[in-house]
């Protein structure tokens, strides 16, 4: 288990803009494993390809697993993400494919996928009595009130700070 972190901190990452995808799927009928079986386990062939290789621009994730599952995952930017996901020499298109031919449509298994850019100054986050988790295992983290001179106590505060306006 990683290392707790026992005091209040906010995560910044030191880009113009990242991306946060969130992906998953959802198991409609249990009994067919034989369709959702593939569907799970084809992520963390792509996961293990992504980490070995940092130049394709994942920068981390965090995975909540259970009938509908969830994935969150940090990119450098959406060029990279986008690139990935049709690289004929990737994990990923050969899985997509498969999907396809495999459940289509049937209904056995859903998956889905959102995607967001997230440009400096328009998000903030909080940390209490957490080991490093999501964008603050990839960024920066610091405690709350110590990035800037103005405090950063609130949710408010810290959109406004990392606005560049005065705090809310």
């Amino acid at each position: 288990m990683s290392q707790l972190i026992n005091q209040r901190m906010t995560a910044t990452l030191d880009s113009p803009e990242f991306v946060v995808f969130l992906i998953g799927a959802r198991v409609n009928r249990w009994w067919k494993v034989h369709r959702w079986f593939p569907v799970m386990s084809a992520m963390p062939r792509m996961i293990k390809e992504l980490e070995a290789n940092p130049e394709l621009g994942m920068l981390g994730w965090e995975q909540a697993v259970g009938r509908t599952s969830i994935m969150v995952q940090y990119w450098k930017s959406l060029p990279q993400l986008l690139d990935y996901a049709k690289a004929r020499n990737s994990a990923h298109l050969p899985a997509w494919r498969e999907f396809n031919q495999r459940v289509g449509s049937n209904g056995d298994v859903g998956i889905w996928h959102e995607t967001y850019i997230v440009k400096q100054g328009s998000y903030e986050n909080i940390y209490s009595n957490m080991p490093a988790f999501g964008l603050g295992r990839v960024g920066t983290l610091t405690p709350v009130g110590k990035r800037h001179a103005a405090s950063t106590e609130t949710a408010g505060e810290r959109l406004a700070v990392n606005a560049g306006a005065p705090p809310l």
